[in-house]
C-alpha cells in the first residue's frame, strides 16, 4: 500500500507526529506499507492542490484540515485547524472513524500516541522518549529559558535542525525518529554538518534580536524582515527579556511574511490573551500561548502595520 502523508514542516512535532504515524499505521493496519512524505507549509491564502493526495491512503498530521475527499487519515491538535467554516463542517459530519482533533493536547505526537492506543490497539510505548520530547517541545514546558535557548539535548538540536535547515534534512530523518535514539540521530554525520552552522547562527541570532528588541509595556517587538532568521529561536526574546509576557515579530522567508505571536512560559504575570484567536483575526491561527500570520511575499509593509496592531492589543490587556 502507497501511504502520501503530509506533515507541518520545519516543525519538531510535526516530524515526530509524521514519524508516530507511520509507526502506528504499519503496526495496526499494514507493515509493508510505502510512505512518501509531503513537508507543508502555513502559507497566506492556503490550499491543498489534489494532486496532493495521490496514495491509497492519504494523511494529514499536525496541519490544516483539507476536505477532500482523498483524504483519509488527519490528526491535528492546533485551534485554528480549519482554513473555512466548510471546512469544520465537514470535518464535524465525517464518519470514518480515522481524522481526529483535540486542542487541548499540547503536542500532536502524544494525541495520535493517545488515539493509537485508545481506539486502535497500538502500543507506543517503544516511543516514549520522542512522544516526551515532542509534548515538551510543541507545548513551551521547558524547565526555563535558558534550556530552551541553549539547547543542550538532543531534542533540542534536532529542533534546530528541523526549523531552520535550508537543505530538505527532515523528510529524510523521519523515518529515523521511531527507530533510533535522538542521540543516535544528532551524531549522524548529516545532522551534524547541519547542527554546526545553524548553532552559529542561532547565537548570532541572539545578539541581532538583542539589538533589534524594542518593549512595548510588556511586549517585546522585532523585525527581522531584512534577515535570514525566519527560523530563530521563539524563546529567545524570554531568554533576553525575563520580565516580557508577550513577543511579536517579523520575518521574510521568501515565499511568505510572517507575523510570529508569542507568550512567556516563565512570565511573571501569566498570558491571559488567547493568541490563536488573536491571529485568526488576521487569517492566521496557532494555539492559545503561540500564533502566526502569513501574508504573500514581500508584503512586508502590510505585517509590520498589523505586528503594530496587535501590539497595541496586547498592551492594553
Amino acid at each position: 500500500m502507497r501511504v502520501r502523508l503530509l506533515y507541518h514542516d520545519r516543525c519538531f512535532d510535526g516530524a515526530c507526529s509524521a514519524a508516530l504515524f507511520i509507526d502506528f499505521f504499519r503496526a495496526a493496519f499494514d507493515s509493508k506499507a510505502e510512505f512518501s512524505l509531503t513537508g507543508m507549509f502555513h502559507r497566506a491564502n492556503q490550499t491543498f492542490e489534489d494532486a496532493l493526495f495521490d496514495g491509497d491512503q492519504n494523511a494529514i498530521v499536525d496541519f490544516k484540515y483539507c476536505s477532500s475527499e482523498k483524504l483519509t487519515w488527519w490528526f491535528d491538535h492546533h485551534q485554528s485547524a480549519f482554513l473555512n467554516d466548510d471546512d469544520a463542517k465537514h470535518f464535524y459530519a465525517d464518519r470514518s472513524g480515522r481524522k481526529f482533533f483535540d486542542p487541548t493536547f499540547k503536542s500532536c505526537t502524544k494525541y495520535i500516541a493517545h488515539i493509537g492506543g485508545e481506539k486502535f490497539g497500538y502500543d507506543s510505548s517503544h516511543l516514549e522518549a520522542l512522544i516526551h520530547w515532542a509534548n515538551i517541545i510543541d507545548g513551551a514546558q521547558y524547565e526555563n529559558a535558558q534550556a530552551a535557548v541553549e539547547m543542550k539535548a538532543p531534542a533540542m538540536k534536532l529542533t534546530l535542525v528541523f526549523e531552520a535547515a535550508k537543505e530538505n534534512l527532515t523528510a529524510r530523518i523521519i523515518p529515523l525518529l521511531a527507530s533510533r535514539p535522538l542521540e543516535e540521530i544528532v551524531a549522524l554525520d548529516e545532522v551534524q554538518a547541519c547542527f554546526g552552522p545553524l548553532f552559529e547562527r542561532h547565537l548570532t541570532s541572539i545578539e541581532t534580536i538583542r539589538q533589534r528588541a524594542r518593549q512595548h509595556g510588556r511586549v517585546i517587538f522585532f523585525d527581522l524582515s531584512d534577515t535570514d532568521l525566519e527560523g530563530y529561536n521563539k524563546f529567545i526574546p524570554y531568554y533576553l527579556f525575563p520580565e516580557s509576557t508577550y513577543t511579536v515579530s517579523v520575518s521574510d522567508a521568501g515565499f511568505r511574511t510572517k507575523i510570529s505571536v508569542g507568550s512567556n512560559p516563565w512570565a511573571p504575570q501569566e498570558p491571559r490573551v488567547n493568541l490563536a484567536t488573536v491571529c485568526e483575526s488576521y487569517g492566521g491561527g496557532g494555539h492559545a500561548r503561540v500564533g502566526a500570520i502569513s501574508y504573500g511575499p514581500g508584503e512586508i509593509e502590510r505585517a509590520r502595520a498589523t505586528a503594530r496592531e496587535i501590539i497595541e492589543r496586547l498592551s492594553a490587556s
